[in-house]
């Protein structure tokens, strides 16, 4: 059911409602006044029929019957005369006021008073006074009609405008469904013109701007869909630039402990049996040869310095537990004043090579970050497994971090460990620590081996 339809079954049931209420109003007041019309009437022709049969009794029958002749109709009354014997004499002539006309009997059932009836006795007759509302029944009758047929016409004209009112006020709200329709299509650009009305004109402008505030939010998406997409395509392409450097850090590290590493030992050794052989021929050359010696020596430590810092070799000889090991290690042998603990705990699971290198690269980054700029003097070094996950926590006792550290530019690393951490389905979080220092601590999920590695060790260097 429309609006429309309701408001006009609304207006259509209060106007039949008042004119209902009016017509039983204007039936109570006719049916008042017929009642005091009647009975009026009948008293006053019964009083003055009654003085004039008691004044006219002397002269008989006849002359009574000549008077009501002359008098003719009374209004609402019909008057008999009889003898004695109960002849009738005289009845009053039918009313020539709508004459052929009478109410139907249903009105006049409920319009009629209680017939009243009056009867004058004189010495030779009877006269009967005989109320008759007929006439006044049609007059209520008359009147009821002329009620109602201007009821019909109110309640005609009242609904034919507000049919066309509603329909004219309701008029936009077609536009304004259309308008909705297109826009569940996928319409995105449908706009409302100024609507007709204050409540269709604010619906309208609020659609207008439910509209833009749409356009305004898809485009934001969007744009935050190529954002996401460009974002995710960079991380692929770091992942991949990741991967490779590893791999040409790899290939390099090789080179240099498998080839250059054993042209430097063959360079050494030769000097120093070119040294050995000339050392009583030529002072001159074995001192050569043995400065030769000492230059190869140095620069095979050189190099087995830079190798570890390219790629850990043990990792992949021996795991990621021997790998720590070698980095605490080394650490202390070249921080001598460092205190360093570690318990290194992988358990009976292993991680994925991705995941080894970005867990040791991110304890090789924090330690180097804890002296470097922590200036620190203690640092613990604890790696457990818990369920499926594999936990580092490397925690020092240096300067701490600055309140904005995370707002600063730089912690590149840190940074792209974080992302190489969160790439393999792991996490990595800095935090401060009471009263002062630094706690990293990375997350990365484990994976299950057929048998339990050699991967637990614990190094403890108390200076």
């Amino acid at each position: 059911m429309t609006l429309r339809l309701k408001i006009n079954l609304i207006v259509g049931a209060l106007t039949l409602f008042f004119i209902v209420a009016m017509t039983w109003l204007e039936w109570r007041s006719l049916r008042d006044s017929v009642l005091e019309e009647v009975v009026a009437a009948n008293r006053v022709a019964a009083q003055v029929l009654n003085q004039t049969v008691w004044r006219d009794t002397t002269r008989g029958t006849p002359n009574i019957l000549n008077f009501l002749q002359g008098m003719g109709r009374v209004r609402s009354n019909d008057i008999t005369l009889t003898d004695l014997a109960g002849r009738e004499l005289y009845r009053s002539p039918p009313s020539t006021y709508k004459a052929g006309r009478d109410a139907p009997q249903w009105f006049d059932r409920l319009i009629s008073p209680v017939p009243t009836l009056q009867t004058i006795e004189f010495p030779d007759g009877r006269l009967t006074v005989q109320a008759n509302a007929s006439r006044a029944v049609l007059d209520a009758w008359d009147s009821v009609k002329l009620l109602a047929g201007f009821g019909l016409l109110l309640l005609m004209v009242v609904n034919a405008l507000v049919f066309w009112l509603v329909g004219r006020t309701v008029r936009p709200f077609g536009q304004i469904v259309v308008a909705l329709n297109q826009l569940q299509g996928g319409r995105l650009d449908v706009k409302l013109p100024r609507l007709v009305g204050n409540e269709a004109a604010a619906i309208g402008a609020a659609f207008n701007r439910m509209v833009d505030e749409l356009q305004d939010r898809i485009e934001t998406q969007r744009r935050a869909v190529r954002a996401e997409l460009q974002l995710s395509d960079s991380r692929e392409l770091t992942r991949w630039i990741d991967q490779h450097i590893e791999r040409e850090r790899l290939m390099i590290a090789r080179e240099l402990h498998d080839e250059l590493g054993q042209s430097v030992t063959a360079i050494r050794s030769m000097a120093l049996s070119i040294a050995q052989r000339i050392h009583t021929l030529d002072p001159q050359a074995e001192t050569a040869a043995r400065l030769i010696a000492d230059e190869s020596s140095r620069l095979y430590d050189a190099m087995h310095g830079i190798i570890p810092r390219l790629t850990p070799l043990v990792l992949d000889n021996f795991g990621l537990a021997e790998a720590l090991i070698e980095l605490v290690t080394r650490t202390r042998a070249g921080q001598p004043e460092l205190l360093i603990e570690s318990d290194i705990d992988i358990g009976p699971a292993a991680l994925a090579s991705d995941a080894a290198l970005t867990l040791y690269r991110a304890a090789q980054e924090g330690i180097s970050n804890a002296l470097r700029h922590g200036q620190a003097r203690h640092l613990q070094l604890n790696v457990a497994s818990s369920g499926a996950t594999l936990i580092l926590t490397l925690q020092d006792d240096g300067q701490g971090l600055a309140p904005d550290w995370s707002l600063r530019t730089g912690h590149y690393g840190l940074r792209w460990l974080a992302e190489r951490a969160e790439g393999i389905g792991g996490e990595l979080r800095v935090e401060a620590v009471q009263p002062h220092g630094v706690r990293l601590l990375v997350q990365l999920p484990l994976q299950p081996l057929a048998s339990p590695p050699l991967a637990s060790a614990k190094l403890v260097h108390p200076t």
